[in-house]
């Protein structure tokens, strides 16, 4: 092997990956979001859980974007950690197809049509097809489908250019003792978790196995153990993904570690122990690509098979791995069967508007006690319900939009068009209290805080914040014109804090006695206080317009009516106004 080959090789492999990156990344764009949902709804038992994980690995081929697809919804309350076990079970069996495809590299026949399918010929014809689709055509969704093709035909290509790089290792002594210490399971296991790590994909490694079949020195007893490793190291996606997510995410890349690993454990004491009393006659049978795939879906069936009693048992395993008790956040169901009958569609989406106001609320209460006191539960806390919200306003948004497909009243329209600005309004406020959080971790971080008197000021500005998502959140959640009416005078004060402790702020920057690092965070914290009072004032006022007369000012311009407000047009408005001030503004003033 010279020079020349192993520049042919390091091309190989990077065209290998490139390609089966090209086609995983265009397959999950083309799926476009359905198979998440698919995921969510027919997950109710472990054998279906089982199935579509095969099916929609299949597709995507990617056992990681699947997993990880769990992970996120088990961290968003969307799906119980007993579901994403068959779910994960199945993504493994599915992960085999891309090894099932590279064998047809080993077909011998002179049939015309057939030696067309074989990956030196289906290569090059898939990349061009897909080139041309990529290059020419406008239309996003067959640029995808081009972006497919030329993933599957680079995959091929790079197949055939490692194999013909390394044939020629057959020869070279050096190498066949390296293949033939790869016999120790050992050594074995932990080069093909440390390869797939690297590389993040299963596939892609068992492909780089089938390249090196072509030396013929790929035999059964060293193929084995690599494979079991190779399962082991793609859970590192999964695991990645959920670090900073919730208890039970964590649990759920820890099934999927935990299920490879005593799969692998399982099939060296079955397959070492069998071969010590019986003497395997396939023992060191030289494998080529077909065979190394088949051993890839052997070991993934035959480890489900296994396992899939006694998946509540992994559950309870990983709930000891990573213990303690964990919040999930149940999220409002919006089942399609709804949209029939518009009123009741409606009335659901509500519910969960109002769900999401609930969590802003709750993620607030917590991103000011991390302010006060830093508390590493609480963020993680903070962090679950924020994916919580996430995912309510993405299923939301696709639920809305269907509805309007349908024949809908005036007023359901309306109401379609005020969820729609609500849930924008609530989710917005989420974004600004994951700011506050992130000011708390880098006060924490960093070892500073801040001094008396402006930990004084932001507590009063906190507590009108706070109060004015309670009154907005009650306003909105009872339908009430009274409270309504509360939020806009307290949203004034805010307003009138939140500059005042700006300038505040800055004369004590000039005069030295705060740092720059205090107080960039601190003014961070101003615009995020204030803003979100700003969504909440968006808030009660969709209620105002609702409940107001027809032909009201506040129904004809917004801006108008609130700068009739806040310059004495309103008595009551000036009331409220004096008595919030004299709560949260006299006593810092």
């Amino acid at each position: 092997m010279d020079i020349q080959d192993v520049i042919s090789l390091l091309g190989g492999v990077a065209l290998f990956l490139f390609g089966m990156s090209n086609m995983s990344n265009g397959l999950e764009t083309i799926s476009s979001g359905r198979l998440e949902r698919i995921l969510e709804r027919l997950t109710s038992n472990i054998f279906k859980g089982v199935l579509l994980g095969a099916l929609v690995t299949a597709v995507i081929q990617s056992s990681s974007a699947t997993t990880v697809m769990c992970v996120g919804f088990v961290n968003a309350g969307m799906m119980k950690l007993r579901q994403a076990v068959g779910v994960i079970m199945g993504a493994n069996i599915g992960t085999t197809v891309t090894a099932m495809l590279l064998s047809l590299g080993d077909l011998s026949t002179d049939n015309f049509v057939l030696s067309l399918i074989k990956p030196a010929s289906l290569g090059p014809i898939m990349a061009l097809v897909g080139i041309v689709l990529y290059m020419f055509i406008s239309s996003g969704r067959k640029r995808t489908v081009g972006q497919i093709f030329m993933g599957f035909g680079l995959l091929f290509i790079g197949m055939e250019s490692m194999s013909a790089a390394v044939s020629g290792l057959r020869d070279v002594p050096a190498f066949q003792d390296l293949f033939l210490s790869f016999s120790n399971p050992l050594l074995g296991v932990a080069v093909g978790t440390l390869v797939t790590a690297i590389i993040q994909s299963s596939s892609a490694s068992v492909g780089i196995l089938q390249a090196l079949s072509s030396t013929g020195l790929v035999t059964f007893n060293t193929a084995a153990p690599i494979i079991m490793g190779q399962n082991i190291g793609t859970c590192i996606t999964a695991i990645l993904s959920s670090i900073g997510a919730s208890k039970n995410a964590k649990r759920t890349a820890m099934i999927h570690l935990s299920f490879n690993l005593i799969g692998s454990i399982f099939f060296l004491i079955v397959l070492y122990g069998g071969n010590a009393l019986l003497h395997f006659p396939f023992w060191y049978d030289v494998l080529d690509r077909g065979g190394i795939a088949n051993l890839h879906l052997l070991f993934n069936v035959v480890c489900t098979i296994v396992l899939l009693p006694f998946h509540s048992l992994l559950v309870k395993l990983v709930e000891h791995v990573v213990p303690g008790d964990a919040e999930t956040r149940e999220i409002s169901v919006l089942d399609e069967r709804f949209l029939s009958s518009p009123s009741l569609a409606l009335e659901k989406s509500r519910d969960a508007v109002i769900q999401m106001g609930e969590f802003a609320r709750d993620n607030y209460k917590l991103a000011v006690e991390l302010l006060d006191h830093y508390d590493a539960k609480k963020l993680e806390r903070l962090n679950e319900t924020e994916h919580a919200i996430d995912k309510l306003e993405d299923l939301l948004d696709h639920y809305l939009v269907q509805l309007t497909d349908r024949a809908l009243s005036a007023e359901e329209s309306m109401m379609v068009s005020e969820l729609l600005h609500t849930l924008s309004d609530y989710e917005r406020i989420g974004d600004y209290v994951v700011n506050l959080s992130e000011s708390a971790i880098a006060l924490h971080t960093r070892g500073i805080t801040f001094s008396d008197s402006a930990k004084q000021e932001l507590n009063a500005l906190t507590g009108a914040v706070g109060e004015t998502l309670d009154k907005a959140l009650a306003c909105y959640s009872t339908r009430s014109r009274t409270i309504a009416d509360q939020v806009e005078p307290l949203e004034e004060v805010v307003d009138l804090m939140q500059n005042e402790l700006k300038n505040r702020h800055i004369e004590r920057l000039k005069s030295g006695e705060c740092t720059i690092e205090l107080g960039t965070q601190y003014l961070e914290l101003l615009i995020n206080l204030e803003r979100i009072s700003d969504h909440c004032s968006n808030v009660a006022l969709y209620i105002i317009r609702e409940t107001s007369p027809k032909g009201d000012l506040v129904q004809t311009d917004t801006h108008a009516y609130l700068h009739n407000l806040h310059h004495g047009g309103d008595e009551d408005f000036d009331a409220l106004f004096a008595q919030y001030r004299s709560k949260y503004y006299d006593p810092i003033a």
